[in-house]
């Protein structure tokens, strides 16, 4: 007997993004697109409606990108990145080289980085674009 919609939900990992940010909005489309992204449910948190990760406000979470494990984990940063490429085909070779030591620490700083430098680069990517911010 199949599993019902909700125990079929219930094993998804849930991705936390911020949809008001219009480079956010394309890496999440483009997850949407690839192969394995039935097993991802997108919870846009720009939206003050949205259901959030157990013990965190909305200022965290759209500080960073955050996941949820099926079973309740929440991971935010490079390794939430890594949890959703591992269920997406063409992106689960990444999430292997993630594995290689030293590699998640270099792009957690990396992440670390890119995040002081968002705003000028999203606003770049929506001149570059001509996207709405």
């Amino acid at each position: 007997m199949p599993p019902s919609p909700s125990a079929a939900e219930d094993q998804k990992l849930t991705v936390f993004y911020d949809g008001s940010c219009p480079l956010c909005r394309a890496e999440c489309n483009v997850y949407r697109q690839t192969q394995g992204a039935e097993a991802l449910r997108f919870v846009d948190v720009s939206d003050t409606t949205s259901a959030l990760p157990v013990g965190l406000g909305h200022s965290e979470v759209m500080a960073r990108f955050h996941v949820a494990t099926p079973d309740g984990q929440v991971v935010s940063g490079a390794k939430a990145f890594v949890e959703v490429w591992a269920r997406l085909g063409r992106w689960r070779h990444l999430a292997r080289v993630a594995r290689i030591p030293l590699v998640l620490p270099l792009m957690e700083w990396s992440y670390g980085v890119f995040l002081k430098f968002r705003p000028a680069i999203v606003r770049l990517f929506v001149w570059l674009n001509g996207a709405t911010p």
